[in-house]
């Protein structure tokens, strides 16, 4: 049967043929194009964010508050138990497990998170996935007056595959909801929420709120906040039109899906986008990570992923703020005020991630990504000079101080902001939930590499560990430059295809079947 040169569009139970969209002008005005089609789409956004990125943000930054009273609380429960005291060592070691169980967790997540999308959909997953976190909630909560500090460790790993699975599944859920000339603004949603969740956790940590010793057990259980609200607000809204199409075949269901996000008479563009998916598939299951490992036709959009997500942990961001505190003491802030000028930090992630929303859809990926890794590392020689000379001159410690949240800024706008927008675009529908259970996995598998050792490059190296972070952001930024096209209001079928020639180089029998095949499949 020859493919329908028409898209469908269904009005009630009647299903009519009408001429091909590009028959239509795509563009009536930049501010027609620029705003979002309807609020449904963006409190999908918040309601899928809330659960998802946010949990990340929030956990990964409230266990710093109490990191002293957990260290009591381990002491006292250690002598009532076993009526001797902890040994340092061994209570090193176990602050060390609760801090870095949370990471193994984040692993686990990553490598169940595409699964789960796959087989309960976006929306279903990320629901399920907010009784992992109600669970790990309570047993936190109900450590410290039962007396075992081994719920914590287990609350922490549980609370880690929350995250893990939220950072997966939400911004495939984003990419695949949002029209293709905004859908880098709506996928830096997922970079919002997390650095929101930072921010939030740096100020419920606070000595006025919940950072008072009596009060870290709730801090820690305050993570159930979040989602309750998913599991509250989610549910009103629809799964992902390209899941409901393309890995379902439900179409009736995809058409009301687009018209709630898109408006009734707006959709149709988006329709027939994901039908031309659709038909380019043929009836492609879904894939699993290690087939994408074998497919030739993805290898240049996997080592991408690859670089970016080691990228991404291993920039050097983490040693910002290992020095923040220092620098801060340098320039002569007292300690006591020194957690409310890290919130400073905090709010300079949050308001860059906002800003590359803003900026995304009109400057570009690929210009936003590797500004910001080339800006890292003028930053990276900035601070190596200002620290090697900290003590030389009274105005150094601002230098420091202005490079660090130049370097954070830089980061927020390229690499901390981008990576997981490419990674949704980088691949069709079959493809897209393996990578990111890639991405997910090399993400955390680089977090918890970054957290063992760095502390050892601290002690070597010193301040000249940046020239260390130097070299790996000026790599990353080679490579992309070379390798990553822009992908800016280009559909998934056409980004696939900017990769052909790096996929199979020079073979033209291989080359000529591929397009022969892209033919057949109506691209």
């Amino acid at each position: 049967m020859e493919r329908r040169q028409f898209t469908k569009f269904c009005q009630g139970d009647r299903i009519r043929p009408v001429p091909r969209m590009e028959s239509r002008p795509l563009l009536r005005g930049c501010s027609a194009r620029s705003r979002l089609p309807s609020w449904t789409l963006f409190l999908a956004v918040c309601a899928v964010g809330i659960g998802g990125t946010f949990q990340y943000g929030y956990n990964v930054s409230i266990i710093n508050a109490p990191t002293q009273h957990i260290h009591r609380f381990l002491n006292e429960t250690w002598t009532n138990r076993y009526h001797k005291t902890l040994n340092p060592d061994l209570l090193t070691f176990l602050w060390s497990v609760i801090a870095s169980v949370f990471s193994l967790g984040g692993l686990c997540g990553a490598l169940i998170g595409g699964s789960m999308a796959i087989r309960l959909g976006r929306k279903g997953a990320l629901l399920m996935n907010n009784i992992i976190a109600i669970l790990a909630s309570i047993l936190m909560g109900i450590s410290f007056p039962t007396g075992l500090f081994e719920l914590v460790i287990v609350g922490r790993f549980l609370i880690g595959i929350n995250s893990g699975v939220g950072i997966c599944v939400q911004p495939l859920y984003l990419g695949e909801v949002a029209p293709k000339h905004l859908r880098g603004g709506m996928a830096m949603g997922s970079s919002i929420f997390l650095t929101g969740g930072i921010l939030m956790g740096q100020i419920i940590g606070l000595r006025e709120l919940l950072g008072e010793e009596m009060y870290w057990p709730l801090l820690l259980s305050s993570s159930c906040l979040p989602a309750f609200a998913q599991l509250l607000f989610l549910p009103w809204f629809p799964e992902s039109p390209r899941y409901l199409l393309i890995d379902r075949g439900d179409e009736l269901s995809c058409v009301k899906a687009l018209k709630r996000f898109h408006g009734s008479s707006e959709y149709g563009r988006e329709m027939e986008d994901i039908q031309q998916e659709s038909f380019a598939l043929d009836g492609e299951k879904a894939k699993k990570p290690w087939q994408l490992f074998t497919d030739r036709a993805v290898r240049w959009q996997l080592i991408t992923v690859i670089v970016m997500t080691m990228g991404q942990q291993l920039s050097g961001i983490n040693a910002i703020y290992f020095y923040a505190t220092y620098i801060f003491e340098q320039a002569g802030i007292s300690a006591e005020q020194i957690p409310y000028v890290t919130l400073g930090t905090g709010a300079c992630e949050c308001l860059t991630a906002l800003t590359c929303g803003l900026l995304i859809d009109y400057v570009g990926r690929r210009y936003l990504i590797i500004g910001g890794y080339l800006l890292m590392t003028l930053w990276s020689v900035v601070l190596t000079f200002s620290l090697t000379y900290q003590e030389l001159y009274p105005w150094v410690p601002y230098v420091s101080m202005t490079s660090i949240f130049a370097f954070i800024l830089s980061f927020g706008l390229g690499p901390g902001g981008i990576t997981n927008t490419l990674i949704a675009e980088l691949f069709i529908q079959s493809s897209r939930p393996a990578a990111y259970m890639i991405g997910g996995t090399i993400s955390w598998v680089s977090f918890f590499t970054i957290g063992m050792l760095f502390p050892f490059i601290v002690n070597r190296l010193k301040q000249y560990c940046f020239l260390v972070f130097l070299l790996e952001c000026s790599s990353v930024a080679a490579f992309l430059f070379f390798v990553i096209p822009e992908t800016k209001n280009k559909s998934f079928l056409a980004i696939k295809k900017e990769f052909q020639k790096l996929n199979f180089g020079r073979n033209k029998k291989e080359t000529e079947l591929y397009e022969r095949r892209q033919l057949h499949d109506g691209f």
